[in-house]
C-alpha cells in the first residue's frame, strides 16, 4: 500500500508544518520515534475555536480532530524526510478536547482523527489512544491532538 496513493484517493493534500507558537518544536525523533507536538484545529487557517457540550456538537468536534490528522500527516510527512511510506507504525495519539464538565463524548471526538489515520496507513495506522476533556486548549482551539509515530 502506497500512503501517497491513498491520500489521493482521499482528495487530502498535505499542508506544510506549521510555525510553532511557543517555545518547543514541531516533532523530534529519537530513535526509530518521532514525537510531534500537539496540533490544534483549525478551519480556514484559523485556529477553531469552541467547547464540546456548549457551542458545538460530537460530529463538529470529529471534523475538527479529522483536520488535526492531516495537519499531524504534513508534519509527519516532513519529519520522516518526505516520505510516508517510511512509517512503519502510528503508535499512539493523544487528544485534548476542550469540553464542559457533563461531555462525555471526547472518545467519540477523536474517532475523526483515528479512523483517517487507519484509512491512510491501513494496518499501520492501528494505534494505541488517550482522550481527555480539558477547560481550555490554546487559542481557544476545540481540540488538540499529539502523535507518536515508528519509523523503519
Amino acid at each position: 500500500m502506497n500512503v501517497y496513493d491513498k491520500l489521493t484517493e482521499l482528495d487530502i493534500t498535505l499542508p506544510p508544518v506549521a510555525m510553532p507558537a511557543a517555545a518547543y518544536l514541531p516533532f523530534v525523533q529519537t530513535g526509530k520515534l518521532v514525537f510531534l507536538s500537539g496540533h490544534i484545529a483549525k478551519k480556514d487557517g484559523k485556529p477553531w475555536v469552541g467547547q464540546l457540550g456548549k457551542n458545538m456538537t460530537t460530529d463538529e468536534g470529529k471534523a475538527a480532530a479529522r483536520a488535526i490528522a492531516i495537519d499531524l500527516m504534513g508534519t509527519l510527512h516532513v519529519a520522516v524526510g518526505g516520505d510516508l511510506n517510511r512509517v512503519k507504525r502510528i503508535v499512539k495519539l493523544m487528544a485534548l478536547v476542550n469540553s464542559t464538565g457533563d461531555f462525555t463524548e471526547q472518545h467519540l471526538v477523536t474517532n475523526g482523527a483515528s479512523e483517517l489515520i487507519g484509512q491512510v496507513f491501513g494496518d499501520n495506522g492501528a494505534h494505541a489512544r488517550s482522550a481527555f476533556g480539558v477547560a481550555q486548549v490554546p487559542m481557544g482551539a476545540c481540540v488538540e491532538i499529539e502523535m507518536i509515530a515508528e519509523i523503519e
